[in-house]
């Protein structure tokens, strides 16, 4: 069984500052050989998913004239965003200076400084069984995929320049606070409430599902989207980023153990589960309504799987991997359909309706399925409590990000405008403002 106190992953204990000279102490950790190897590996798998995964994924999608743009935001947010992380990213987030168990203190919300420029870092810092710099730059990896995500949602019709400010800010001030508040450890406030999200269901997928409907909100629909056609130019390219997300992550959810141990098997099982429920929930609620299962579809109902597994698969078991699969893959394709349809948004490659609602009911059905009586491995937890705590997670991360995410966008838009100008959405932004095509025949 996991036995853990609530709210912490076995990243979140990393994260909470075990950070430890080798020479430091006879009884200090040392350096575990095969769960670094497997942390390198699982660094490079999560870079993965981002380049070329996701770019491939949101690239097919849209039109021939705006593939490149989807690359060019994608390796610029990667860049932009690794450098940041090491200036003040990785200290926002992981230093508890200031925290108390079950006190909340400002720096519930975020962390402070003193670990700016990864100060004190040397050769010899672990954390926990892993050299600090693997560490580090597996982090680095989550908060270079979050912004990521949310690109899809402006694709076509968001100004390079605009995109590339809207991410250092948005970066600086939601996401670098949401995982300092799920991930800090003790005095955190995600941890105080006794929040269970084991590899980033509020601060990855909700985080950027909620930014995707407010950038989509401020933006206005692209021109043309009531009345012209715009189909995906590529899906084999789509299915193949797909695949790509897929395999990628299983370093994204078995490296946030920040090593191996006996978790790593149910995490490795459930994140599979999770992603073929999410396929068959998608594909059946399809075939049904419209009458044929797409290649889209399918692809699309495996990432919903997986974002809904991701907060759930170290406290679950195979019955709750496989009911929360399911569940997001009917709900995700009812979201991109019916919701979206109905309210009227231009969310252009569904991140709210995948990652937003994905990662929402993942999060409160993390509370209902982690209990022994469910086939769970979280001992000592009641469901309405841990229902309640999921909620008000959700909750939290919801509000704050969508508030502070449309504060970023009017302040980015009175600074430099985040739309393309019209005649840039009809000639596509590769063209326009790259100078570059994806295709040239």
């Amino acid at each position: 069984m996991v036995n853990r106190p609530l709210g912490k992953s076995l990243l979140g204990v990393l994260m909470a500052g075990a950070l430890v000279p080798l020479a430091q102490a006879a009884d200090a950790p040392t350096l575990n050989t095969g769960s670094t190897a497997w942390m390198v590996t699982a660094t490079v798998l999560v870079l993965f998913m981002c380049l070329p995964g996701l770019a491939l994924f949101y690239g097919g999608l849209v039109r021939a004239k705006n593939m490149l743009s989807l690359f060019t935001q994608c390796f610029g947010i990667a860049g932009l965003v690794g450098v940041l992380w090491v200036m003040y990213g990785y200290s926002m987030v992981v230093d508890s200076s200031g925290m108390v168990e079950g006190q909340v203190t400002f720096n519930s919300f975020v962390g402070g400084l003193s670990r700016a420029f990864l100060a004190g870092m040397t050769p010899d810092s672990l954390v926990g069984e892993i050299p600090e710099g693997v560490f580090v730059t597996f982090q680095m990896t989550f908060a270079i995929i979050t912004p990521a995500l949310i690109a899809g949602a402006f694709a076509e019709r968001m100004k390079f320049s605009a995109a590339l400010l809207f991410m250092a800010l948005w970066f600086t001030l939601v996401y670098a606070p949401v995982a300092h508040m799920v991930w800090g450890g003790a005095g955190a406030l995600m941890h105080n409430w006794g929040v269970l999200d084991f590899a980033g269901g509020t601060a990855v997928h909700i985080n950027a599902g909620v930014a995707a409907l407010a950038a989509c909100l401020i933006l206005g629909k692209r021109k043309g989207y009531e009345n012209t056609p715009m189909p995906a130019h590529n899906l084999s390219l789509t299915m193949a980023g797909a695949a790509m997300l897929w395999v990628g992550w299983f370093g994204f959810n078995i490296g946030s153990g920040g090593g191996l141990s006996g978790t790593s098997g149910v995490v490795m099982l459930n994140t599979q589960l999770g992603a073929c429920a999410g396929i068959l929930g998608w594909m059946f609620t399809e075939w049904f309504k419209v009458g044929k299962p797409s290649a889209l579809g399918l692809a699309s109902g495996a990432l919903a799987g997986l974002v809904g597994i991701t907060p759930a698969c170290a406290y679950v078991g195979v019955g709750g991997a496989l009911a929360i699969g399911l569940l997001c893959g009917v709900f995700c394709y009812l979201s991109v359909t019916v919701l979206k349809r109905r309210f009227g948004y231009d969310d252009s490659l569904d991140v709210f309706g995948l990652h937003g609602i994905g990662g929402m009911i993942g999060a409160v059905l993390t509370g209902v399925f982690c209990v022994p009586s469910l086939g769970g491995l979280v001992e000592g937890v009641t469901m309405g409590a841990q229902v309640v705590a999921q909620i008000k997670g959700v909750l939290m991360t919801t509000v704050y990000c969508f508030v502070i995410s449309w504060i970023i966008l009017k302040v980015v838009n009175a600074l430099v405008g985040l739309r393309a100008h019209e005649s840039v959405e009809d000639m596509g932004l590769d063209l326009a403002e790259h100078n570059e095509r994806a295709y040239n025949h």
